[in-house]
């Protein structure tokens, strides 16, 4: 709370006409005749005025023969009397003098009140400071102590990516001489599907036997090509490892650097020699990184390494797995190219015995439809006579004459019967138009018969070959690169 500590000063009103009030009635002295509001503390330099204790009142001229029923001279002489107007009342003379009293007890108690503050003040200042060096001190020693633990990780980690780069290097050499002996196995898949490309007609046909082919020859250059690129990738993670390292490398030796210098700036004391000013260097932030993010940088240099060892394992696993799956997969493969080598052999001759034996109902077939041909052809000739007669019938009938010329019953039964015919011949036209497509349909089927069973047996031919050519294959052991 502020104390302006000035004293109430009343309006000095001189001896100006206005401060006259010469027509007022008598004034009181209570409190209602000031009318004013005090409150401590605020300084007031024109918001009141002394009240007038007497009345002014306009006096005549005096003269020696004035009666004076009392007989006693003025009490304020008339020359004087403006001089009413400055003067104070006991009242604010009393007023004034609390006021006084108050303000230099307030200014006493402010000043007590400052002096205690700061003695607490510095107290408080003292113990923060203190405390917060002590903070300091405690967060270098929390620094170092995570200095220390992402050492020993660094250094665990490039002890475990040196060995496993080591293993890494001994697990290249096989796969690179398993490679070369599934060349033989490859180029007999490949004369296979060259031959069966001779096939004809409808026998082109993608078959099991093709799909295990060429299945097969994806298997033998995947299983080839695994192994290779598998010795490729070995090759290209070893430049991963040793990339690797360098950082694990370079973070351990910043680590090192940074140990250092924390662990002096921790054993710095006040009583120190090496302390000194440097102002401004509060404001200068040359950091590069956050806690989280400077965790987070070891931490991927970590997960880094650990991702490449990983890597790693999983190489030299690959390569154990694909030395021992290849040979057994291009095993598997070739059992069931030839099992399904026999059932195409099988479906071909069974095949081709079913043409031969559709062959002969399609020629005994087209014998019956020639006879029903030459029926039909007799029957549309036998219904051209009624047609005419009928035509003739009704052709005669239209000259009766006049009244004669009438729609009767052998009218109505002549009309219906040539209707009757026309739909019937149409129908057999039909029927023979029918008979003579399928006459051609089956003649047409005949030579489709003939023809596929020439390119069966040319199949069946092919297949036998093929067969033959696939007696020999690499023992296990070759498969897995041992000579």
């Amino acid at each position: 709370m502020e104390f302006l500590g000035t004293t109430q000063l009343a309006s000095y009103c001189g001896t100006k006409k206005s401060c006259l009030f010469p027509d007022l009635a008598p004034t009181s002295t209570t409190k209602d005749t000031y009318q004013y509001y005090y409150l401590p503390g605020y300084r007031y330099l024109s918001s009141w005025r002394p009240s007038l204790l007497h009345k002014v009142v306009s006096v005549p001229p005096s003269s020696d023969k004035q009666f004076n029923p009392t007989g006693r001279l003025p009490t304020i002489l008339p020359a004087s009397r403006s001089a009413l107007h400055a003067r104070y009342s006991p009242r604010d003379w009393h007023h004034a003098n609390m006021v006084q009293l108050k303000g230099s007890e307030a200014f006493r108690c402010c000043a007590d009140r400052l002096n205690t503050d700061s003695m607490r003040l510095m107290q408080d200042k003292d113990q923060l400071t203190y405390q917060m060096q002590e903070d300091s001190r405690r967060n270098l020693g929390e620094r170092i102590s995570n200095i220390d633990f992402w050492r020993s990780e660094l250094s665990y980690e490039l002890e475990c990516l040196l060995k496993e780069t080591q293993d890494l290097e001994t697990a290249k050499k096989r796969l690179e001489c398993a490679a070369d002996e599934m060349e033989g196995p490859l180029k007999v898949a490949l004369e296979c599907l060259y031959h069966r490309e001779k096939r004809k007609g409808i026998d082109l046909v993608h078959d099991d036997v093709e799909k295990n082919l060429i299945k097969e020859v994806d298997v033998f250059k995947d299983c080839q090509g695994i192994l290779t690129k598998l010795a490729q990738k070995i090759s290209q993670q070893l430049g991963i490892n040793r990339d690797a390292q360098h950082a694990l490398e370079q973070d351990l030796s910043d680590k090192n650097s940074a140990h250092f210098i924390d662990e002096k700036c921790f054993n710095l004391r006040n009583t120190s020699d090496s302390i000194s000013f440097y102002h401004g260097v509060e404001k200068a932030d040359g950091t590069v990184s956050v806690p989280r993010t400077w965790a987070k940088f070891s931490e991927d240099n970590i997960r880094c390494s650990q991702h490449a060892r990983a890597n790693s394992v999983k190489l030299r696993e690959d390569a154990e797995v694909g030395l021992e799956s290849t040979s057994v997969e291009m095993w598997n493969h070739f059992i069931s190219t030839n099992a399904a080598f026999n059932n195409r052999i099988a479906e071909v001759a069974d095949a081709k015995n079913k043409l031969e034996a559709q062959l002969a109902k399609i020629l005994q077939e087209i014998f019956q439809t020639e006879d029903t041909i030459m029926l039909l052809e007799r029957s549309i000739k036998a219904k051209e006579y009624p047609l005419k007669v009928a035509q003739t019938r009704l052709e005669g009938r239209t000259r009766r004459p006049n009244i004669e010329l009438c729609r009767d019953t052998p009218q109505f039964q002549l009309v219906t019967e040539v209707y009757t015919i026309d739909n019937t011949l149409h129908t057999l036209k039909q029927r023979l138009q029918e008979a003579y497509d399928t006459l051609q349909m089956l003649i047409h089927n005949k030579s489709k018969l003939e023809q596929d069973i020439c390119v069966k047996a040319n199949s069946f031919f092919i297949d036998k070959k093929c067969m033959d050519m696939r007696k020999v294959f690499p023992s296990t052991p070759r498969l897995i690169g041992y000579t």
